[in-house]
């Protein structure tokens, strides 16, 4: 890991530290927030089964996931902007690591 000076470190932090912030919140809402409305939601149905079911059993699950890839991007576009992207180097084969 490169290194790099103390205000561009705590930028990067609290950069990281508020996408996590905010994915936690959207996570929570969604988990934890199907049962606070779920007698509203149980008039609707999705595939057949009634949309609090649905979210409890696999919506939730399939937010999650996907907020799981968009941590990935998100994360790596900071470590891009902070420039922290190691370089890739191309190994020949045979050819031993050294740094």
């Amino acid at each position: 890991m490169k290194k790099i000076d103390k205000k561009t470190a705590d930028a990067y932090i609290k950069a990281i530290f508020r996408l996590t912030t905010v994915l936690l919140i959207i996570w929570l809402t969604v988990s934890f927030g199907m049962v606070l409305i779920a007698e509203t939601l149980a008039q609707y149905t999705f595939n057949g089964f009634p949309l609090h079911y649905f979210m409890g059993a696999q919506g939730s699950i399939v937010v999650f996931i996907i907020l799981l890839f968009v941590n990935a991007y998100i994360c790596d576009r900071i470590d891009e902007k902070y420039n922290l992207v190691e370089k890739k180097s191309k190994n020949v084969k045979g050819q031993t690591f050294s740094q």
